[in-house]
Order: C-alpha cells, then sequence, then structure tokens
C-alpha cells in the first residue's frame, strides 16, 4: 500500500483508510494541534511498535486543506525550529501512522478525539466574551460521528466550568439523536503546556499534565491515554477532582504569568527613569529559590494564550456560573497593561528622534510573538506597527521565520536589511539570529538609534553599538546620570 493510495483512501472516505492500531482523531491543526498529532503518531510501545494511528482533522476551508495537504505530504502545517519535531514527523510519515483529512466521518474509527480549536475572547459593547460557537459545533460533530465507549480529551483552554455546562450538553444532544446515552462517550479535560520554538515536541511529551474525568471511567481512559503519550516515569500525571477545577488550573496559570510579566512592566519604567538597570536587579533576586522563575521587562505580551486567558475567569463567573457579584481586577489590568507595553517602545522612539515620528523611517527586526517561533498571532509588534504608522512613520520589517505577516497582509524580509536609511532600528523580539548578528558588517556607515525592547541584543552588541556613535536605548535599563 502506497502513501498516495492511503491518502487517496482517507479522502475517498476516511472509514475505508488502512489503519491498523487504535485510532486517535486530533480536531484542529493548529499550533497546538498539528504537534499533538505528530507527538501522539511517536507514541510506542515497551517494545517500541506505535501506539497508534492518527489522523489530523481540520475544517473543510482554504487553511483547513492546507494543513491538511501538508501532513500527507510529511510537512508541519506551521513553522517550526525544532528538529526532533521535524523528525518526528518524517518518521511517522514512513511508517504511515499519520494521515490528515476533512472528512469528518473520520471520526467514527476513532477510539479518542483530542480537541484542539480555538477559543477566542471577543468584545460586546466593550465586555469580554468568550466565542464558544467553534467549539460547540464541534462538540456536535464528535457527537454525532464517534462510537460508543469512545474518549473525548477538551485540550484547548476555556472558561472554567465549559466542559460541564457546554461540552457535556452538546454531547448528549447529539448522542440522543443517535439514541444513545448521555455517558456513551466518556468526556475528560486535560490541557496543555505547548510551547513552540526549539523545544516544541519536549513541551508535549516531557511536561507535567493535568487531568480530570466527567465521571471515574473517563479519568482512568484519560490517564491510560496520557501514560502512553508522557514520559510519566519523569512527569507523573495530576488528576483533579473535576473538569472544572482542571480547566480553572490552566486559566490561573496563565493569569499568574501574565500578572507578573506586566507587574515588571512599571518597574521597567521605573527602572528607566532613575538610572538603574533592572536585569542586574532582576537577576540578583532570582538567586533567591523562591523567585528563581522572576520575569523580566520587554516588549510586550503576545500570543494566543497570555493576551486572552486572564479574562476567561470573568467570563465564567458571569456566563457559566451566573456570579456577575465576583470580579478580576488584577487579571484584567494585567491583560490591558501588557496589550500597551508595545507602547513603551514607541514613546523612546519619539524621544530618541529628532522630529519625532511623523515621517521617521523605522526598521522592526522581530513580527513573531516570540523567539524563533513564526506564530505572528497577538504580536506586541503589530501593536507597534499600527501606532507607529498612525502617528505617521514608515516601518519595514524583518524577522528571520516569518515571510508574510497575515494579520497586516504584508510580506516580511526575510534577509537583515541594511539600516542604511532608517532613523532608528527596533529589535523587538529575541530570534537566535539577532544574538548572531555581526554588529560592524550590519551597519557599514549607518547610525540610527537603537531600542532594545526585549533584552534581544548582548551586551557587546549594545556596547559596540554606543562605541561607534548609536544612540543606544533598551526597555528596563536606566542610564546613570
Amino acid at each position: 500500500m502506497t502513501d498516495r493510495t492511503a491518502s487517496q483512501m482517507l479522502e475517498d472516505d476516511p472509514r475505508d483508510a488502512p489503519l491498523e492500531r487504535p485510532v486517535v482523531c486530533i480536531q484542529g491543526l493548529g499550533f497546538v494541534g498539528a504537534a499533538m498529532a505528530v507527538a501522539v503518531a511517536d507514541a510506542r510501545s515497551d517494545s517500541g511498535d506505535p501506539c497508534f494511528d492518527v489522523v489530523g482533522i481540520d475544517l473543510p476551508t482554504p487553511e483547513g486543506r492546507a494543513k491538511v495537504e501538508a501532513i500527507g505530504a510529511g510537512r508541519l502545517p506551521v513553522t517550526a525550529s525544532d528538529e526532533r519535531l521535524t523528525a518526528a514527523l518524517s518518521a511517522a510519515h514512513r511508517r504511515r501512522n499519520l494521515i490528515a483529512t476533512t472528512d469528518e466521518r473520520a471520526y467514527e474509527r476513532a477510539s479518542v478525539t483530542v480537541v484542539d480549536v480555538p477559543v477566542d475572547v471577543i468584545y460586546d459593547d466593550g465586555r469580554p466574551t468568550a466565542a464558544l460557537e467553534g467549539l460547540r459545533g464541534a462538540i456536535r460533530t464528535l457527537g454525532t460521528h464517534m462510537p460508543a465507549g469512545s474518549l473525548v480529551i477538551v485540550e484547548t483552554t476555556v472558561p472554567p466550568g465549559t466542559t460541564e455546562k457546554l461540552v457535556l450538553p452538546e454531547l448528549a444532544d447529539a448522542l440522543a439523536e443517535r439514541g444513545l446515552a448521555p455517558d456513551a462517550i466518556h468526556v475528560a479535560y486535560s490541557y496543555e503546556r505547548v510551547m513552540p520554538g526549539a523545544s516544541y515536541l519536549d513541551s508535549i511529551v516531557n511536561m507535567p499534565r493535568t487531568y480530570a474525568g466527567h465521571t471515574a471511567a473517563a479519568a482512568d481512559a484519560c490517564e491510560a491515554f496520557l501514560s502512553k503519550l508522557i514520559r510519566v516515569d519523569l512527569h507523573p500525571l495530576v488528576r483533579l477532582a473535576s473538569t472544572t477545577a482542571c480547566e480553572t488550573a490552566k486559566v490561573l496559570e496563565n493569569s499568574y504569568r501574565a500578572t507578573l510579566i506586566a507587574l515588571m512592566d512599571e518597574w521597567g519604567r521605573f527602572a528607566e527613569a532613575i538610572g538603574v538597570d533592572l536585569f542586574d536587579v532582576i537577576d540578583t533576586i532570582r538567586r533567591r529559590p523562591t523567585h528563581s522563575n522572576m520575569s523580566r521587562p520587554g516588549f510586550g505580551v503576545g500570543g494566543y494564550c497570555l493576551t486572552k486567558d486572564p479574562l476567561f475567569a470573568a467570563i465564567a463567573a458571569q456566563e457559566l456560573h451566573e456570579r456577575p457579584d465576583l470580579s478580576f481586577p488584577l487579571s484584567t489590568l494585567a491583560v490591558q497593561v501588557n496589550r500597551d507595553m508595545p507602547l513603551a517602545t514607541l514613546q523612546k522612539l519619539e524621544a530618541v528622534l529628532p522630529s519625532g515620528l511623523e515621517g521617521a523611517s523605522i526598521l522592526l527586526m522581530g513580527v513573531s510573538y516570540r523567539q524563533d517561533v513564526a506564530d505572528t498571532r497577538s504580536s506586541p509588534s503589530e501593536t507597534l506597527v499600527r501606532e507607529a504608522r498612525r502617528r505617521g512613520a514608515r516601518v519595514q520589517c524583518h524577522d528571520p521565520l516569518v515571510r508574510y505577516w497575515n494579520e497586516l497582509e504584508m510580506p516580511v524580509l526575510r534577509e537583515p536589511p541594511s539600516p542604511a536609511g532608517f532613523d532608528a532600528v527596533v529589535f523587538a523580539v529575541p530570534h537566535k539570529a539577532y544574538r548572531e548578528l555581526d554588529i560592524a558588517s550590519w551597519l557599514g556607515g549607518a547610525r540610527p538609534a537603537v531600542v532594545d525592547s526585549f533584552d534581544v541584543l548582548s551586551t557587546a552588541q549594545r556596547s559596540e553599538l554606543a562605541e561607534v556613535g548609536c544612540n543606544v536605548q533598551s526597555i528596563g535599563r536606566g542610564r546613570r546620570p
């Protein structure tokens, strides 16, 4: 059986595809789902044999079909710098135990489906709410097709209480239409901690996991599945008492992180004002074991999680649990502070440019939301570019991993351009390529103002820029009088 024949059979009718092992479906092939599909396909038994046949499933949209085609060709549908992940995908492609489709009939063969569909935060008259219709439809699809006795594991970050108050009722309604009992399919919740980048695959298989089941049987089934996927000898699983408790753990985990990052923003402004290098201060504080993971000031928060997840608690309180009396001022404020952090870099630019931003030419180095990934969702660079343009600046962008910036509908330079002709350069993302930049060769005769917004450059690089006459500014580093 050739790969082409297997793929063609899957396309014609996924119920006929030549699969030999228990089937795991991954619902949604974005940054989490695509990596999860590879990780599950790479799971091995004690004898070294693959544990599962994996089917990645996405919507029959142009974007969804492109993801399916990529996996079918043995390519990741997202850009990744983790060689282990790409190697695992190539191996799964050769073994033919990872395929993809847009045909929802594939769920009829699933013993387990992992739900990785997005849940966004949208604003209704200024009030945040969760866009749950996509998840609602995804769950109904599973209830329509998955066999009795199978398991649904929701990985998507959701407002606490979503599994109990949305997933279970939607699933029950779909099962009832088939004449099946509400508990015919097991339901569990286990959130992901996926970190795109150099440790993409490890962030799944070598990362602690928390889970919960709607019933004891569901929890047991979830534990059995996760134990084949994760190195539980190194990272034991933790079972919580309810799916709502598990959902709360994810939202609180991300809210905690987002709040600490916001705290560092105000301390960064203070350090700059009084001539203190906050990075030196934080390094000495980190020597205390209880503060070893203390955040540092930076350019801003981006990506799909920290920019919205702290809002899920208030949404859950009001919309799922009928508790409008509960408020989350710190979490809400953290989201706003982090959203505005790129404006601090813009203020520095206005201060160092003789004529301000009007008519200025700016080179932005880095458009993804974090280092060494190509994900531009909610990137703080987007905030800076939009506002700089609104104030009359011209902005050109470079990123070693991003070719096209979907949110701004613009191409991105792949090779670092000469700074000649630019009034200022902003280093926004600590990509490895920037840390390895030969400053003298790159500068040539140019002497732009430089803002290091996220501890991107090394001390030696910043010193070299200053020594040749560039006006160098850094977020969180004040200049002594």
